[in-house]
Order: C-alpha cells, then sequence, then structure tokens
C-alpha cells in the first residue's frame, strides 16, 4: 500500500513507533542519541522563535518529556535562563527520560505550577507525545490549561504534537495546547496537518532525527506535494479539444445558474478540451448568454428544477464525453433529486459528485458503490455530515475518520473540503492539502473545484492522482489570486482566471 511518490509520508503514531524501534533495534542507533538530536531541534526552533528572555519547559514522564530536557540542557549550555518544570516525581522518569533528567545541569527541575510561566517569553510544551489519544487527565489537563492562559505572553513551542492533540488524527477530544510552532522529528504526524489538530500546531518544523528512509513501516497518509501536477497530461502538437478530454456538467436551477458555470469554465481553463453544460430548458436563454466557449444543452426542467424524465438525454449526451460534474447548482426540489440519483446510478464513466448532487444522495452513500465507474465526491463537512447522517459538527471533530468511512461505504474517491482538505480512498489511504489559501474562503469556489477535478478525470488520469492533483492546483490559484488582489476582494471567477497560472508555474505553496 505504498503511497505515490509526490506524496510526503505523514507516519501515524503506530507507524513512527514501528520506525524507532527499527532504527534503535535493527540500525543500532542509541535511543539516547535519537533523542539528542530531537532535543536540540527543538531548542533551537525555541531559540529562534523567542532569542531573548526566560524559557519555561513542562516535561512530561515519557520520552516526550525526555526531549523536552535535552532541550532545556542545550538551551542552558548556550546560556539562556531556563526553568524545568516536571509532572511527576523525579524517580518516575525511566529510560532515556531519566539519563536525560540527570544530565541536566543547574537548577534541579520544580514541579509544575502556573505561577512559574508567568513572564516567560517561551513555553515549551513537552507534555504529551505522539501515542496519546483521548482526554487529558489532571495533573496534565491543568498544566495545558495553564499553558494556554500564559500563550498571550509567550512563545509556545510543542514537542513533536501539541500536548491533547491525536498525533494519528488530529481529533481534539478534550484540551489541548495552542502552539505557535511544533518541531516535529523524523516526519510530520498527521495530526499537524489535520483539524481540528492543525489549528493547535501553528508553524510545523520537521526535524531529521538521523532515522534513514525505508524501515517497516508504510504510511497510509501523506501530505501532497507540488509534484502531483507533473502527472497532469500536457497538450502536445498534435492535440485535439477531444484528446485533451471532455466535461459534461449538470446542474442549475432558479437562483443558482452560477455554479454550472463557474464549474463549466474551470474544468476550460484546467485544460478540459471540450466542455458541455447541460442545464434545465427554461434556464437556458440564462447560460447561452453567459458561457461562450461551453456548448450548452437543454433539458426537460419543471419550474426551473431538472426533470427525471431528462435522465435518459443526459446519458446519451454523456456517451460524447470522458467525465461528468453532477450536482452544481442542481437544487433539492424532489424531482431534481431523483434527477441525479437516476443519473448517478445509470452513468458508465467517472463521475463528480458535488453541492446538491450528494445532497440527493443523503443517507444513500452504499447505492453509490454499486457504479462501474470511478466516483470522486466533493462534500463540505455539512454536505458529509448529510451523506452519512450525523451532525457536521461530528465531521469536524472526526475529519479523517468520516472521510475515510464515507469512501469505504460508497466505494469512491472522497474530497472532503477544508483548509485541510482531505482525499480519502476505500482502502483507507489518504492525501492531505497543505493548504494555506484563505481566498477560498468564498462562495462557488467549491464548483471550481469540481469542474478542475473534472478535467482531469476527463485526462483519463487515475481518480486519486486526479482528485490530489485538483485540490493542489485548486490551493495554489486561490494562492495566486489572492497575491494579486489581496484574499478579502477574491471572488471564485478570479482563481477560475489564475488556474492556468497554477499550472503553468510548479512551485512548493509556502
Amino acid at each position: 500500500m505504498t503511497l505515490p511518490d509526490w506524496l510526503d509520508p505523514l507516519p501515524d503514531a503506530a507507524e513512527q513507533r514501528a520506525l524507532d524501534g527499527w532504527a534503535i533495534g535493527e540500525l543500532g542507533i542509541p535511543g539516547l542519541e535519537l533523542m539528542e538530536r530531537a532535543g536540540t531541534g527543538l531548542a533551537e526552533l525555541v531559540a529562534e522563535r523567542a532569542p531573548t528572555g526566560r524559557i519555561a519547559v513542562v516535561c512530561g514522564k515519557g520520552n516526550n518529556g525526555g526531549d523536552g530536557l535535552v532541550a532545556a540542557r542545550v538551551l542552558r549550555d548556550r546560556g539562556r535562563e531556563t526553568e524545568v518544570l516536571i509532572l511527576g516525581a523525579p524517580d518516575e522518569y525511566l529510560g532515556d527520560a531519566r539519563a536525560n533528567l540527570e544530565r541536566l545541569p543547574g537548577p534541579p527541575p520544580q514541579p509544575f505550577r502556573a505561577a512559574a510561566l508567568e513572564g516567560a517569553a517561551a513555553i515549551v510544551d513537552a507534555i504529551l507525545g505522539t501515542g496519546f489519544a483521548g482526554e487529558p487527565r489532571e495533573p496534565v489537563a491543568g498544566a495545558i490549561d495553564a499553558i494556554d492562559e500564559a500563550r498571550a505572553g509567550a512563545v509556545v513551542v510543542a514537542c513533536d504534537v501539541p500536548s491533547g492533540v491525536d498525533a494519528s488524527t488530529g481529533v481534539v477530544a478534550g484540551r489541548a495546547v495552542h502552539a505557535h510552532a511544533t518541531a516535529t522529528f523524523h516526519a510530520a504526524k498527521p495530526g499537524l496537518w489535520i483539524a481540528p489538530g492543525k489549528q493547535h500546531a501553528g508553524e510545523v518544523r520537521v526535524v531529521d532525527i538521523g532515522i534513514p528512509p525505508g524501515g517497516p513501516a508504510d504510511p497510509r497518509i501523506g501530505l501532497i506535494a507540488p509534484a502531483v501536477l507533473d502527472g497532469v497530461p500536457r497538450r502536445g502538437a498534435e492535440s485535439t479539444k477531444f484528446a485533451a478530454g471532455s466535461v459534461l456538467v449538470c446542474g442549475g436551477s432558479p437562483g443558482l445558474t452560477g455554479a454550472p458555470c463557474m464549474a463549466s469554465e474551470s474544468a476550460m481553463r484546467a485544460g478540459a478540451g471540450y466542455v458541455t453544460a447541460c442545464v434545465p430548458a427554461s434556464l437556458h436563454a440564462i447560460f447561452e448568454g453567459r458561457l461562450l466557449e461551453v456548448m450548452t444543452v437543454p433539458l426537460r426542467d419543471n419550474e426551473g428544477a431538472l426533470h427525471p424524465t431528462a435522465v435518459g438525454e443526459a446519458v446519451e449526451r454523456a456517451a460524447r464525453v470522458d467525465a461528468v460534474v453532477l450536482g452544481p447548482g442542481l437544487g433539492r426540489d424532489p424531482g431534481a433529486v431523483r434527477f441525479a440519483r437516476g443519473l448517478a446510478s445509470a452513468l458508465e464513466l467517472p463521475l463528480i459528485l458535488d453541492a446538491d448532487g450528494l445532497n440527493a444522495h443523503a443517507g444513500e452513500l452504499e447505492a453509490l458503490a454499486d457504479r462501474q465507474a470511478p466516483t470522486v465526491l466533493t462534500p463540505h463537512p455539512g454536505e458529509l455530515g448529510r451523506l452519512l447522517e450525523i451532525e457536521s459538527q461530528a465531521v469536524q471533530a472526526r475529519r479523517l475518520e468520516c472521510a475515510r468511512r464515507a469512501a469505504k461505504q460508497a466505494r469512491a474517491i472522497v474530497v472532503l473540503k477544508g483548509d485541510d482538505t482531505i482525499i480519502a480512498q476505500p482502502d483507507g489511504r489518504a492525501a492531505v492539502s497543505p493548504g494555506g489559501a484563505p481566498a477560498l474562503a468564498t462562495a462557488g469556489t467549491g464548483d471550481v473545484l469540481s469542474g478542475v477535478i473534472g478535467a482531469f478525470l476527463a485526462k483519463r488520469m487515475d481518480p486519486f492522482h486526479a482528485a490530489c492533483a485538483g485540490v493542489f492546483a485548486h490551493v495554489r490559484a486561490g494562492q495566486l489570486a489572492g497575491e494579486s488582489i489581496g484574499p478579502e476582494g477574491v471572488i471564485a471567477s478570479d482563481v477560475i482566471g489564475a488556474l492556468p497560472a497554477a499550472l503553468r508555474a510548479r512551485r512548493a505553496i509556502p
């Protein structure tokens, strides 16, 4: 289940534990040496973020606390005033953590007290490590609260993962430290890039601790890298509009004519050679006036809502294309719902379900599993909640779990949108977007994304690769539009306009 080379592996807690064990047990790298490198990297990040002032290092009893003790020693050796606060008796520290407790020069560690955080320029959270899951209990919970109360006047740097965040999933079951920066070791962990954990991690700095590539772990989650776009087919001298990929967009209803227009235009800008929009007949003139490069086909409707009897004609039109985008602006009229379900079931080619195409399948995910052609679902948390028949808050609390669950039930690729967009496969593999495009927080950008993925699927890309490349290109277009206009002023059409540049200039997302 090896990840493609355009995903940077994000080992979960068990996988990282296996890598640590391999490095120590088979490669003969002493655990103390790994801890030394980790703590030194942590100290360097602390010194960078807080070049002057007193430092308070809060250490738990495990190896995470041991990393913190190394950082405290390194900082003291460099002349920094550093106070060490421990959440346990000294005799409770064992193994490598105890060895580093005994190596600590200067004033001995003190029992944790919230008052010791006052006036600190930096606070190091070295309490709970990657193996933690669940809700912190006392005295850890109180220490987390104290750190968060003190963060207004101090830089908070987390060791490997902010305490209280599940490193494998990003779940925050109770209290969790809000760090300004996190020094994580060997590789970033999924929970640092997946919300809500992402909102607790701040800047993520990966520290090389000397574990070489390879090993027994085979991570199932990866962070999307710029190389994902290398696999998008490009037009050559012999290309035709049909060879470049043909997309059919189905949607539209009164008050929602813009959505299928944006999905169609973004598919064109993402490289599709031919795009057709199937729209309600009574609204056809609106689309004819708006879409210059896109073919339009009027379908039977009832007061602007697509009618179930139009499924046959839509299927006939779909026979000439390579991928279908179903749902933008569709509306929730009962007839349109039946149309969406009927068309999704009848189509025998790649399908992207978005917006009300998704809502039409609320509670009916298993029906999509019968499709023989690839299916890509692009829900936001509310839409995924309706598909799974749970509240959107439940989706937000466990984003990775919900995306994987939906992908398995529907036997589809699920693109759970957000700053940490998650792309999940039925087999459990997943990709995470680096995010960082606040300009995308505006109406219509979801329609843009569905059009981009539609264009890539029409180029006969692997569905998972197409979805990941679409997400990455969409984020980069949002960044470029934001740089040009300013994030607050960007609208969806600006993102469409930035797509060619996003696909042309291969560079890392900041």
